[in-house]
């Protein structure tokens, strides 16, 4: 996307869609998720569902400036499910998502050709039965300070309209800040050109 503020993501997990290729069914998921440790449990889960799938194949992308991602064919033919599946959360400019297919084999081989198209339009069908939110992306700034630059801090604060997110008040300060994406760079630079304090973003 072209606002470096705001990402597409999923409102909440997809209903379950069915497509049928040559007597092979395909079972399409779509998940949000918030890391890598959300991939499992949900795996484990639709596995148990459907014991008698011969494979479970599954994309995931995580982050927004800095993407993480991950495609897996379960023993299909190299590329022929994780990557179709991938292409979609791509078209679909998605991140912090999860698909899944689940194929129970009917006796009929499709070929990589027809595989490739059977778990695209899974995953397509997937995404179109989800609802997609956009959100806004947060990064957090921690600022270190003397008590005697209190008051300068909260006017930087107050003028930005930033969200306090955490404070540890002594006569070392440390106040977490947050704001959305396009503003970190110039608000740390005010922080940092008080004399005697500090500022570092965290980024997403």
């Amino acid at each position: 996307m072209d606002n470096p503020d705001t990402y597409r993501t999923l409102a909440r997990p997809s209903s379950e869609i069915l497509f049928k290729e040559k007597k092979s069914k395909f079972f399409g998921y779509a998940f949000p998720i918030a890391n890598k440790e959300d991939v499992k449990p949900i795996i484990e889960g639709l596995r148990k569902k459907h014991q008698s799938a011969n494979h479970l194949c599954f994309a995931w992308q995580l982050g927004v400036s800095q993407i993480n991602f991950r495609a897996n064919d379960d023993g299909e033919p190299n590329n022929s499910a994780g990557m179709p599946i991938y292409g979609q959360i791509q078209s679909f400019e998605l991140t912090n998502v999860l698909i899944v297919v689940v194929r129970i084999f009917g006796g009929t081989k499709l070929g990589i050709g027809g595989l490739i198209s059977a778990y695209r339009n899974a995953a397509q069908l997937a995404l179109e039965a989800s609802k997609i939110k956009v959100k806004t992306v947060t990064i957090d700034i921690e600022v270190t300070f003397g008590y005697a630059n209190m008051d300068k801090v909260m006017r930087i604060i107050k003028q930005n309209q930033l969200k306090i997110v955490s404070q540890h008040l002594a006569m070392d300060c440390i106040l977490t800040v947050s704001t959305i994406k396009s503003k970190v760079q110039p608000i740390t630079l005010k922080f940092n050109a008080l004399k005697g304090v500090v500022a570092k973003s965290f980024d997403v």
